[in-house]
Order: C-alpha cells, then sequence, then structure tokens
C-alpha cells in the first residue's frame, strides 16, 4: 500500500510544549533514615555523649584553722534549755500534788471562833489510824487493835515574823470539851471535862479543832493529820531518818527496841520510836518530846537537796505524803510546804504543865499551868517573840 504523506503544516515560531499545572509542594517528611546516622526513633532526642572519663584528683588541701568556738553562747544555750526544762517539770509537779491534796476537814463548821491572830497557826495531828493496812502490817507496826480512832500527836505550829515556835499538847491533857453540834447524829453535844484526845475519838478533826480554840484562844488557820500507815510509808519513801540515841530504847508496847548511838529508822521503826513512852522518866511529856525532835529531822531531810534534786526520792515521797495527809479545805500545797519547811527550825516546847499526873476519874492525866498557858499563847496570837518556857 502506497504511503501517503501527511501535509506539512506552515512553521511559525518556535512553541514550547505546555506545562501541566503542578500540584501545591508538599511537606517536607523525614522518613527517619539518613545516610550514616541511625535514629532510634522518629521524635526522639540523640542520646547523649558517654560521660568524660573522670579527672584525676589531686590529694585535698589542707582545711584552715577553725575559729574558736564561742562556749559563752553554747553554755548559755545549755543553761537556758536546763531551766527551761526544770520550769516546766516544777510546774507541772506543782499542779498534779494540788490536785491530789486530800482536803476532808472542813474549819469552817468549827463554832465560835477566836479572831484570828498575827502569823499563821497550824494543828498537826498524828492519829492512830489503821486507814489501808493489812492485819499483818497491823502487826508489823505494833498498831495494836483498839477500837475507833484516837491521837497519838496534837501539836500547835505557829509560823510568824519572830520566828517559829512549835508546842506539843499531850494527849491525856485534861482540857474542857465544848458545846458542839454533832456532824453525825446532829445533836447538841454538852461540855465537858475530859481529856483532849476525846474530843478526836468522838467527832473527829472539827471537835479537836474547837477544844484547842477554846482552851488556848489561838486561831486555827491549817489543820493536816496523818495516821500510821502513812507516817510509815514516808519515812521508807525517804530511805529512812537518822537518829541518834544517848542510851538503849525498848518498850514492848509499841516494838522499839534500839541501841544507843545513831541509826537509820525505817517506817516502822520510826513509827514505834515516836509511840513509846513507858520508857520515859516523864511519861507523855517525854514521849511529846521525841515526836518534835524526830519531825524535825523528817522536814529537814525531806527538804535536804538529796532528796529535792533526785526524783527517784522526791516523787515517791510526795506520793506517799498526799496519799495520806488529810487537811482543811483551805490548805493550799504552797502552805503546806510552809508547814513542812517551819518544823525544821521551830523552837520546841510543852505547853506549860502544873500537874503531870494529876488525877481523875479517867486516870491520871495532865493538868495544864493556865497562867503560863495564857501567857503563852498571847506571845502567839500578836506574833510577839516567846519567852515563856526560856526563863527558867
Amino acid at each position: 500500500m502506497p504511503h501517503v504523506p501527511r501535509p506539512s503544516q506552515p512553521r511559525g515560531p518556535a512553541q514550547r510544549p505546555a506545562v501541566p499545572p503542578q500540584a501545591p509542594p508538599r511537606q517536607s517528611y523525614d522518613s527517619g533514615y539518613n545516610e550514616g546516622q541511625v535514629y532510634r526513633g522518629a521524635g526522639r532526642r540523640p542520646a547523649p555523649p558517654p560521660p568524660a572519663p573522670p579527672q584525676q584528683r589531686g590529694p585535698r588541701p589542707p582545711r584552715g584553722p577553725r575559729g574558736p568556738r564561742n562556749w559563752k553562747k553554747i553554755t548559755g544555750y545549755s543553761v537556758l534549755g536546763l531551766v527551761l526544762v526544770l520550769l516546766v517539770t516544777s510546774v507541772a509537779t506543782y499542779f498534779w500534788a494540788e490536785s491530789q491534796l486530800r482536803r476532808e476537814v472542813d474549819l469552817a463548821s468549827v463554832e465560835d471562833r477566836p479572831p484570828e491572830g498575827e502569823g499563821t497557826n497550824y494543828l498537826i495531828v498524828g492519829s492512830d489510824s489503821r486507814e489501808g493496812l493489812s492485819e499483818e502490817e497491823q502487826q508489823e507496826l505494833h498498831t495494836g487493835d483498839t477500837g475507833g480512832q484516837r491521837t497519838d500527836t496534837i501539836m500547835i505550829l505557829h509560823v510568824g515574823s519572830n520566828g517559829n515556835t512549835m508546842v506539843s499538847l499531850p494527849r491525856d491533857s485534861w482540857v474542857t470539851i465544848p458545846e458542839f453540834t454533832g456532824s453525825v447524829s446532829g445533836n447538841r453535844i454538852p461540855a465537858s471535862e475530859s481529856k483532849i484526845n476525846a474530843a478526836y475519838s468522838s467527832e473527829g478533826a472539827e471537835l479537836l479543832v474547837r477544844t484547842v480554840e477554846y482552851n488556848t484562844g489561838l486561831h486555827i488557820d491549817h489543820y493536816a493529820e496523818i495516821g500510821f500507815g502513812g507516817f510509815a510509808n514516808v519515812v521508807d519513801a525517804l530511805g529512812g531518818v537518822e537518829m541518834c540515841f544517848d542510851e538503849p530504847i525498848q518498850d514492848e508496847n509499841s516494838g522499839a527496841d534500839f541501841e544507843a548511838g545513831c541509826q537509820t529508822l525505817d517506817g516502822a521503826e520510826s513509827l514505834a520510836f515516836n509511840r513509846q513512852r513507858y520508857q520515859e522518866a516523864e511519861g507523855d511529856l517525854g514521849r511529846t518530846q521525841n515526836q518534835q525532835e524526830f519531825l524535825g529531822t523528817l522536814s529537814s531531810q525531806a527538804a535536804s537537796p538529796s532528796t529535792i534534786l533526785n526524783p527517784f526520792v522526791l516523787y515517791p515521797t510526795l506520793n506517799a505524803g498526799l496519799d495520806a495527809l488529810i487537811v482543811d479545805e483551805d490548805m493550799s500545797l504552797w502552805s503546806l510546804r510552809e508547814m513542812f519547811w517551819a518544823m525544821r527550825s521551830a523552837e520546841r516546847m510543852n505547853i506549860p504543865v502544873a500537874d503531870p499526873g494529876y488525877s481523875t476519874d479517867q486516870g491520871s492525866a495532865v493538868l495544864w499551868d493556865m497562867e503560863q498557858t495564857e501567857r503563852l499563847m498571847n506571845q502567839l496570837i500578836n506574833d510577839e517573840e516567846v519567852t515563856v518556857g526560856r526563863e527558867q
């Protein structure tokens, strides 16, 4: 078949072939691959370079001399800390002890009281109360089995600006027991002549205070009483009380059995010493002198630094004393401290006596010298220097 050529077209200016329209450029994308570098993940930072090898350190240069310590400041802070500890402990102990006082005697119920004088007057009583004692302990302390309660010790302690005076009232003192309204029965008890001990045994502390005030004219500001068991416990908590005897003491009734010389008495022995009177030539008057001497020694030992600064002695002693003491409703711990402190240095004496063997229908009694007693009480009421008993 013959080849038919295409008709030629006229040539004009050279024309470029048409370029098709291009799509908008795409955003670049990192595929994570690049020559000479490996990526561990898209978007992660490259691993940090390995740490440089530690440099070899040379010897540490010697330190310069320390400055002098401020020992004055250190000592000051230490003392301040100690003072704060002692202050907090003391305040806590005070409020604890205040809460433990057995305020069981109502002096406001005492009738026809004399006016208050100068100074402060304490009535200190040692009773034969067996409260809290088992039968075995009663045998050990030789308390006996007498029914009811009596007073073994009655003392007036006057604390004043002209010195402190302790006056013992023998328990067999023959006195007037004034009229009194019974706290239990409510009946009016008529006045009577009897031994002062009968006032306590019939109506307790309130009638005893009334009787002392009636016969002396002295206003009693505070009352403190301790029984057999409590007395022994206080002595034992202190670790005993040292006493010195010029001659041997033996008394089967109280259990006293001591050799001559100085020795430390435990609670049971101290009670026996304070109760014994049958060996004394002066009987009950001699016993009151022993009691005054012992209480002075006991108070001095209780107030000594070896007791106050030793918590292993102080707290057992406080606990034993507060548990055993019975005081009036207005007694504060501060007043109680004043009482014990004054006992250490008080001038000690018995009430002036006219007849230590006065015969009564109740047996032998102690009759007061009323003229000398009145002089003595006036000196205490007015807080004057006591001269009665020192003139002989």
